[in-house]
């Protein structure tokens, strides 16, 4: 029985067609003229926004390199990837979703893929290491003083080659990358688990390698950052002010990477779902109209980091100027006693 059981799930996994070669033109697209127009211009709207926000962010912080901390460092690596998105695959997509099809053929879909991966992969690893920069320089701080700049370099190089290795896998002839379904953007090719135990195991590992495991790092590096700032909040009231400016930026620089770390992993999630489903699912059970909404709001997530950038600056500032104030009474009350 077992027996006949593997003999046709072997079968059924040998005749399952993806749907890119059930139809003559993958490429064509399976919305209406007027979604895809809708949608062409809610991506050029988010790629300007992205682009102008993380081009800021990176001039910015280049106008004080020698001054960047570790985690401001990685910030700004956020920044390079969210930006390499914007400049390098939003214009792809966007043509596409105008001309009603893809039209920059095979070749064209596979390096957006790889580049909407690569910098997808290089930005979720990105902020993994930021999560555990927080974790050591919060909840060790042992080990968070000792962490300098040349290390955050070292960081990058092994993030860079992270992020290459698992893109770059596909062209050896694991994996692949598709047409989506909807006909119009391109992405990896989560059908292949349909198809055969070697795509099943590709897919596995790309899921655990570029999402489960990083998101876990993160979650389980900030549940621990919640937790020690719970029960330290009382002592650090006691230090003095150095200490407790020392604080204060280390905690701004934590809620920042929490909620880059929030917006992205919401971006995505829905997307990793909708793609685990058509992998592992009932084949072509995924509406191509619902398929597109998780498309468009992943593509989304580059543009929310510089928000937030701006809207943690502007509170740590006018918080750091009250603290200024503050300080100020407190030395000319000193000076009049």
């Amino acid at each position: 029985m077992n027996g006949m059981a593997s003999d046709h799930n072997t079968s059924s996994q040998e005749e399952y067609l993806p749907h890119y070669l059930q139809k003559e033109d993958p490429f064509a697209s399976k919305l209406s003229r007027e979604a895809d127009i809708v949608a062409g211009f809610y991506l050029t709207v988010i790629g300007i926004l992205s682009t102008l926000g993380n081009g800021y962010v990176i001039f910015m912080s280049s106008k004080r390199k020698k001054k960047l901390r570790p985690a401001e460092i990685m910030t700004v690596n956020l920044a390079v990837c969210d930006l390499g998105i914007s400049v390098v695959g939003k214009p792809f997509s966007i043509i596409s979703f105008f001309s009603h099809r893809w039209v920059f053929g095979w070749m064209g879909c596979r390096w957006y893929g790889w580049a909407g991966f690569f910098f997808g992969c290089g930005s979720l690893i990105t902020m993994t290491a930021v999560s555990l920069d927080r974790y050591l320089k919060i909840c060790h701080l042992s080990y968070g003083t000792w962490l300098k700049r040349h290390h955050a370099f070292i960081c990058l190089a092994i993030i860079w080659a992270y992020a290459t290795f698992w893109a770059t896998v596909p062209f050896a002839g694991v994996g692949s990358y598709a047409p989506e379904p909807f006909g119009t953007s391109c992405t990896l090719d989560w059908w292949l688990a349909q198809a055969s135990v070697a795509g099943q195991a590709f897919i596995l590992s790309i899921l655990f390698f570029c999402l489960l495991f990083p998101t876990a790092v993160i979650v389980f590096s900030y549940v621990k950052i919640i937790l020690k700032v719970k029960s330290s909040t009382k002592e650090v009231a006691h230090y003095d002010t150095r200490i407790q400016n020392s604080h204060i930026l280390e905690m701004k620089l934590t809620k920042v990477a929490m909620l880059i770390c929030a917006g992205f992993l919401l971006a995505w999630i829905p997307y990793a779902v909708v793609s685990v489903w058509s992998a592992f699912g009932e084949p072509d059970s995924v509406p191509i109209q619902f398929s597109v909404v998780p498309t468009l709001l992943a593509k989304s997530a580059a543009m929310y980091n510089p928000i937030i950038y701006q809207v943690i600056d502007c509170k740590f500032a006018c918080c750091r100027s009250g603290g200024l104030k503050t300080l100020q009474k407190k030395s000319s009350l000193k000076k009049s006693r």
